[in-house]
């Protein structure tokens, strides 16, 4: 069993995290990392504080206190607009501060978004595929159940 945080950009807050727990019971997007027979449980969801992310200095405290061995940060923070300008800081960060694996991403990109963001001079620049690889090549069949 892996016990597992998720943090959501602030601006999502009031988000009900269905596509996330969708993801989570199908091993989709930024949980298809795990193998697909191994039990996922979330215990800890939030949100980043808003810009500057706030909450990324205590929420994860929380989380691992609730036994998390890894944080998600929610794929909000990819292809939301505009995209969250922090989130490689708050990976490191976390990571660093709390030795505990950072994935980015959470409910497969929906297809939707991922065409829209391609079409953006500045995505390329922000180099998400280095830090969100695994969820820029999931399927695209499975992109568009998402959108």
């Amino acid at each position: 069993m892996k016990k597992i945080g998720i943090i959501i950009c602030g601006r999502y807050q009031t988000c009900g995290g269905g596509k996330c727990f969708r993801a989570l019971r199908e091993h989709e997007g930024g949980f298809s990392i795990y193998p697909k027979d191994e039990e996922l449980v979330i215990v800890g969801y939030s949100h980043c504080g808003g810009c500057p992310g706030g909450n990324i200095e205590y929420v994860p405290a929380e989380m691992i206190k609730n036994g998390a061995e890894a944080i998600h940060l929610a794929t909000g923070m990819i292809v939301g607009y505009p995209p969250c300008p922090r989130i490689k800081q708050f990976k490191e960060f976390i990571e660093s501060y709390y030795n505990v694996p950072v994935v980015v991403g959470t409910h497969p990109v929906p297809l939707k978004y991922y065409d829209a963001h391609n079409k953006l001079s500045f995505w390329d620049k922000m180099k998400m595929g280095e830090i969100a690889n695994h969820m820029l090549d999931e399927d695209k069949e499975i992109m568009e159940a998402y959108n």
